[in-house]
């Protein structure tokens, strides 16, 4: 069914909304939460827990890179909505196994499914290609972007007020979304793509990397933009995944600030990504956007790593917020080189770059963290993984200027 009325398509982009919103939220809720379950369940410390905590982001990082273009294929023959309604409720099964894990081989089970739902990002990011065109596909991708920070930074928030509560409440709640969003989803969601724009499932552009070496030999411009976008997604792990660390070491704050700083964040990208770049957009274009987006990250990131007090990362937080420009302006872009069957194989690359990020990121940025901060280190510096995220995206402006300096042949 293709979605022609106004309010099929607004309905559609909320469902599409809360789908990445509860997909990352769930990432987002294991953040604080993780390290206290493992240390119940495995009757261990907290050195032995952040060890498992590294598997089980390679585990799940890892399902979505193998299966984040096999999602993106699979929609690309059957359709947007099946995958979505299905993923979904691989999601909703993921929190109950976690929430109800009696030991930690069962925790591995729940991001394994996890993993794989999760790579269903990259047919919601192809539903909003499907049903969006021009300026309003990279302010709807906005419209992502801001679910999925929303999602990640809510979902710490969450985890650790309901943490407080109980250990496993974060977990339940969830999937109590993840199931309502399904079965919402069922009765609402209209199909994006119709029958005469799909094509068969092929296993050999299901194949994570060869996808990403045929996507780049596809356009020269699509291989410098996804360059750089692998470079983002890499260095914004380091507030994702190791600003608590960072927070508790360098400022001895609680739990609870560290919730109170992540709904701050929150609410700045929301009106950043899903408000203020509509206007940016339409204002100065796809490009600018995503230079001076690019630029905000770096300097957001340098004042974290010189920040000298604790409440001086609200002040941090508003320019690497606004860096959150360049995301939807750079897929927006992207989509504009591929056509209209092959969005979900475009998707499915982001999804792997993010993948590939998510076990690069964490592993670089923590052990950098853990050498400028042991004990006996010749230069104490808690900043360093975000001095080092503030280069990674002076790189990533160089290679976007040299990419706009090719030729951009929009294919539809």
């Amino acid at each position: 069914m293709t979605p022609t009325p106004k309010l099929n398509k607004r309905a559609a982009l909320g469902f599409i909304f809360v789908t990445i919103f509860i997909d990352v939220l769930g990432l987002g809720i294991i953040i604080p939460v993780l390290p206290k379950l493992l240390q119940v369940l495995g009757h261990i410390n907290v050195n032995r827990a952040s060890e498992y905590i590294g598997w089980l982001t390679f585990v799940y990082a890892s399902m979505q890179l193998i299966f984040a273009s096999i999602m993106g294929n699979l929609s690309d023959w059957y359709g947007r909505r099946p995958i979505l309604l299905i993923s979904l409720v691989g999601f909703g099964l993921d929190y109950v196994v976690m929430a109800f894990a009696p030991t930690i081989a069962w925790l591995f089970v729940g991001r394994t499914i996890a993993g794989i739902c999760g790579a269903s990002t990259s047919t919601a990011t192809a539903y909003i290609a499907d049903i969006s065109t021009g300026d309003k596909r990279a302010a709807n991708f906005g419209m992502v972007g801001a679910a999925s920070a929303i999602g990640l930074i809510f979902g710490i928030a969450l985890g650790a007020y309901l943490y407080a509560i109980n250990i496993r409440l974060p977990f339940m709640a969830a999937g109590a979304f993840a199931f309502a969003n399904a079965l919402y989803g069922f009765f609402v969601l209209p199909e994006s793509l119709t029958k005469e724009h799909r094509r068969k499932f092929e296993w050999s552009r299901a194949n994570p990397l060869l996808s990403l070496v045929r996507i780049y030999k596809k356009q020269p411009v699509l291989a410098g933009l996804l360059g750089a976008t692998a470079i983002v997604y890499i260095a914004q792990k380091a507030v994702e995944y190791l600003l608590s660390t960072f927070i508790y070491e360098k400022f001895g704050w609680t739990p609870a600030s560290v919730g109170t700083l992540g709904l701050f964040i929150g609410i700045v990208l929301f009106a950043i990504q899903g408000g203020l770049i509509r206007y940016t957009l339409s204002k100065f274009g796809q490009q600018k956007n995503i230079v001076a987006g690019l630029i905000f990250y770096a300097i957001g990131l340098l004042a974290i790593a010189f920040a000298g007090k604790g409440w001086m990362l609200y002040l941090c937080m508003v320019p690497y917020c606004l860096g959150g420009l360049s995301g939807p302006a750079l897929q927006g872009l992207a989509t504009e080189q591929v056509a209209k069957n092959e969005q979900g194989e475009l998707q499915g690359a982001f999804a792997i770059l993010n993948s590939i990020s998510l076990i690069i990121g964490p592993l670089l940025f923590s052990y950098v963290f853990f050498f400028f901060t042991k004990e006996g280190s010749n230069v104490h510096f808690p900043g360093s993984p975000y001095l080092l995220g503030a280069v990674l995206m002076l790189i990533s402006i160089v290679m976007v200027i040299r990419s706009f300096k090719k030729d951009i042949n929009p294919t539809h």
